[in-house]
This record gives structure tokens, C-alpha cells and sequence, in this order.
């Protein structure tokens, strides 16, 4: 059975600096990775003390799908993309977290992982702005 979304749920402070929020869904706090060279939102759930997948029960993992299902088709209205990259790592950041990655070829990072490659490039506060309007608008928040 699944538990109450929020109950002592507390997102992690480098996911808190390097994203922007975008809209809470029924399981994940949905952000946007402030880095311009790749669309790229960061699927976390509202649920304390997850690390893995297999922390969250039956109908979580479910929902999660759903989810990130929700993020990828969200990228696909807001950039143009040959191919969506979606993983969950957690080496750094330890809390329970999926990336959704939009990526064309010939990006930054292309073709090896967004991961460690180079600086961010932060969005202006306009495109910022602009991008989180427009993916509020593509996930129905």
C-alpha cells in the first residue's frame, strides 16, 4: 500500500541548488537541472528515506513508471530531441532520484552521458522562466 506522499520527505540540498522546481505529481517532486545544454528534468519521490528503486513499494514503482513516462513526453513538446536518456544513479546524491535527459546529437556530452561532462551553462532567468512555463503547461500543472 502506498504512504502519504510528503511524510518527512526532505529534498536533498545539492538537487535544492542545482534545479528549479517545477510541479509536484502524485509521487515526484519534478525539477528542472539548471543547465542549458541539455533539457533535462530530475524525478524525485516524496517519500523519506528512498534510495532505490526497490525502497518503494508495488504501486510506487507503478506510479514512477508513469511518471517518467509523463517527463519524457513533457521533453518532447519543449526541445527538440533524437534520443531521451533516463537513469537513476545515486552515487552522489544518494536520495532516490530519476534523470530524464533530453539529447541530440552533437550535444555537449554527445553520445557518452550528461554526467560529469563540463560546467553547467545556467539559464538565464528569462529562458528559465520560459522553459519551466512551458514544461508546467506540457505535465498538466
Amino acid at each position: 500500500m502506498s504512504r502519504e506522499p510528503e511524510a518527512g520527505f526532505e529534498l536533498h540540498p545539492r538537487l535544492a541548488r542545482d534545479t528549479v522546481f517545477i510541479a509536484d505529481w502524485p509521487l515526484c517532486r519534478v525539477l528542472l537541472m539548471d543547465d542549458a545544454r541539455f533539457p533535462w528534468l530530475i524525478l524525485v519521490p516524496r517519500r523519506a528515506g528512498m534510495r532505490e528503486l526497490d525502497d518503494l513499494d508495488d504501486d510506487e514503482r507503478a506510479l514512477l513508471m508513469q511518471e517518467i513516462q509523463a517527463a519524457m513526453k513533457a521533453l518532447r513538446t519543449v526541445a527538440a530531441c533524437d534520443k531521451l536518456n533516463v537513469g537513476v544513479l545515486g552515487n552522489i546524491v544518494r536520495q532516490l532520484h530519476v534523470h530524464v535527459v533530453a539529447r541530440r546529437v552533437g550535444d555537449a556530452a554527445w553520445p557518452g552521458p550528461v554526467w560529469g561532462q563540463g560546467e553547467a551553462l545556467r539559464y538565464t532567468p528569462a529562458q528559465r522562466q520560459s522553459l519551466a512555463t512551458q514544461l508546467r503547461s506540457g505535465t498538466g500543472s
